[in-house]
């Protein structure tokens, strides 16, 4: 390691130690519409949540601003969210959704949904014998439906740990 600042060689020491997911621990954020849409894809399959506040999330989504809802905020949450893409078998998707009450499995067009969301909230997959794999824990979503109703760009936010 020599030629090599001390930052970088404490780096990539820490890289051979703990390996590259080390760097990667941190806790991830996610605002605005790209938040929403983590929490929509997430809150369909939750047993945390009671059929109206599914309904909520998802006229949301779908685009409806103007929802009433004696609450006004809505959480989501899970605890592990862990989705892989074959890339040789291409046509096999998959996600199972943890809950701390129960477990959600989806194939195909569903598994390929939140797949493409987390992408989208900047959830880096890891590549391993032929799957693709976006993988985080600690999933916790709140969303303000009077911010939200101001249209201004707010009120939906996500944090999440990487990996499970």
């Amino acid at each position: 390691m020599r030629n090599l600042s001390p930052g970088i060689a404490t780096a990539l020491a820490l890289v051979a130690m703990f390996g590259p997911s080390a760097a990667s621990a941190a806790p991830a954020t996610s605002t605005g519409p790209t938040a929403l849409a983590v929490a929509a894809v997430v809150a369909r399959y939750s047993t945390l949540l009671n059929p109206g506040e599914r309904k909520v999330i998802a006229g949301l989504f779908d685009g409806n601003s103007r929802i009433s809802y004696p609450k006004k905020k809505l959480s989501v949450s899970a605890d592990i969210v862990t989705c892989r893409i074959s890339n040789v078998a291409i046509a096999e998707r998959s996600c199972d959704i943890s809950f701390s009450k129960g477990k959600h499995a989806l194939k195909g067009r569903e598994a390929n949904e939140a797949y493409a969301t987390l992408a989208s909230a900047g959830v880096t997959a890891q590549g391993a014998a032929g799957s693709m794999i976006e993988s985080l824990s600690k999933l916790s979503c709140t969303l303000d439906l009077d911010a939200i109703k101001q249209n201004a760009g707010g009120g939906a936010d996500c944090s999440w740990e990487a990996g499970p």
